[in-house]
């Protein structure tokens, strides 16, 4: 699974991210983890507002920082398709 943290570095970038890792390794899946940090390939995805989130190339959320609980709910989704 890739799970990807779309933002230029902000703080809320590196909490959605360390909530990702926290919800991933919880959950026990085999992930890597991603910073997509260049603005050009941020706004190619279609994401205006950051920090995003993107499972497995598709983006989930843009705009806040999910906790881990939500974070987990996504994942647990992608694992089940």
């Amino acid at each position: 699974m890739k799970i990807e943290v779309l933002g230029t570095g902000c703080p809320k970038c590196h909490k959605l991210a360390e909530n990702a890792k926290a919800a991933a390794d919880k959950l026990g899946v085999e992930y890597e983890l991603v910073k997509v940090t260049q603005l050009a390939d941020i706004m190619q995805r279609g994401v205006m507002m950051t920090p995003a989130l993107a499972i497995d190339g598709t983006v989930k959320s843009s705009g806040k920082v999910l906790s881990e609980a939500e974070v987990t709910t996504l994942l647990t989704g992608a694992v089940s398709k």
